[in-house]
């Protein structure tokens, strides 16, 4: 059995102390589930099997299970169960595939998937003492982003900070600062083109009382000249920048799926196939080069080769990343992110799966394309990637 993508809607991506910052990341998961379930009207929400959440925080407002709480807010019937799973960045991507997985063994005919992060509201927290009363002082911990409380037994190698960890990559691989800063302006031009020409029209839906219509870290006047002046963030002689690197978000995306049957219940057919998928997994240090083999794996699966492949959307975490997996895969350059990257859209941690898969899909069809590949690198050293077919192009 297969299953498939029916539809999907994203919220517009904040900037961090931006324009969602006032909303709770259960009220923007449940505002893209009211979104999505808009599209499908002729479906009947008792007949969703499950709904699986991703988030990569989980310590404050996301309430643990912020799936549940989400499908609750958005008035799903309390009968429709929910988890929320946690593969950092590549959360709502593993949320996406563990629904492919139920649909296909048969356990659901539709599965709500999708993801959130407030980054901004990602609060700080207290370790507990040993022991009561301690009389040392202590110190609050930003969950925002990156190792914390990290376990001392950890080698100090695997647990450097995520930018530190990119520009050893660049010096594994040599990509200067001047190819991380055109590729950053080259997502900002074509993340500000493709909402000029509508693309992202019926991709993103606002959130009701914030006021925010469009994905607020877009800078069309971008270019790797302007880009060139900005200090290194990392290292004093670093080539890693604030404008070439993804920034911190806030938002929501969900992913409708469901197997061939469904399209029935739902009363529309649907817009791609899940093919293949996979994870991959290596030293957490090198997690910006993960992508490359869990992309090669999901191809094998599919039965597919890179030349077959015709668009490909890849997580901008970092330009230097992006640029290494490109680099490795024997692909054009230019059918990557077509639309722009999460440089330039924004990267809300447990959202950027789903957004990927929704815009892969609408890629593929308004492309005439067969096959597309959705990839993502994961802090701790993972990746994931999914293929996607689109069958009106068979």
């Amino acid at each position: 059995m297969s299953s498939y993508v029916y539809a999907a809607v994203r919220t517009p991506f904040g900037r961090f102390n931006g324009g969602l910052a006032s909303a709770r990341p259960d009220d923007l998961g449940a505002a893209v589930i009211r979104s999505v379930l808009a599209r499908v009207p002729a479906l009947d929400p008792t007949a969703i099997g499950d709904v699986v959440w991703g988030n990569a925080n989980g310590a404050g407002e996301d309430n643990r299970n912020v799936g549940r709480m989400a499908a609750l807010l958005g008035g799903l019937p309390v009968s429709v169960p929910a988890t929320t799973v946690n593969r950092l960045c590549g959360s709502s991507l593993d949320a996406v595939m563990a629904g492919a997985r139920t649909i296909e063994t048969g356990d659901a005919e539709i599965v709500l998937t999708g993801g959130v992060e407030s980054m901004t509201r990602a609060p700080w927290v207290l370790p507990k003492p040993d022991r009561a009363f301690p009389i040392s002082d202590a110190t609050a911990v930003s969950t925002a982003l990156g190792w914390r409380l990290v376990n001392p037994r950890m080698p100090a190698e695997w647990t450097v900070g995520l930018g530190e960890a990119n520009e050893q990559l660049q010096e594994r691989f040599g990509i200067s600062r001047e190819r991380q800063d055109a590729f950053a302006a080259r997502s900002h031009r074509l993340a500000h083109q493709a909402w000029e020409d509508g693309f992202y029209d019926d991709l993103v839906a606002p959130v009701e009382g914030t006021g925010l219509l469009r994905d607020e870290g877009i800078r069309p006047a971008s270019t790797p000249e302007s880009l060139a002046g900005l200090r290194p963030a990392f290292r004093p002689d670093g080539t890693i920048t604030a404008g070439n690197a993804s920034p911190l978000s806030d938002g929501a995306s969900a992913v409708l799926l469901g197997s061939e049957r469904a399209a029935d219940l739902l009363g529309t057919p649907p817009l791609a196939r899940v093919a293949g998928r996979a994870a991959y997994a290596l030293e957490p240090q090198a997690f910006g080069y993960a992508p490359v083999e869990a992309a090669n794996a999901a191809l094998a699966r599919a039965g597919i080769g890179w030349g077959e492949v015709g668009a490909v959307e890849l997580n901008e975490a970092f330009a230097v990343q992006s640029l290494a997996c490109v680099d490795a895969w024997p692909i054009d350059p230019e059918i990557v992110n077509r639309k722009g990257g999460a440089i330039a859209l924004g990267h809300p941690l447990g959202a950027s799966g789903g957004r990927l898969i929704g815009t892969l899909a609408k890629v593929l069809r308004e492309g005439g394309l067969r096959w597309g590949v959705a990839a993502i690198c994961i802090g701790v050293g993972q990746g994931l990637a999914v293929v996607l077919e689109n069958e009106e192009a068979r």
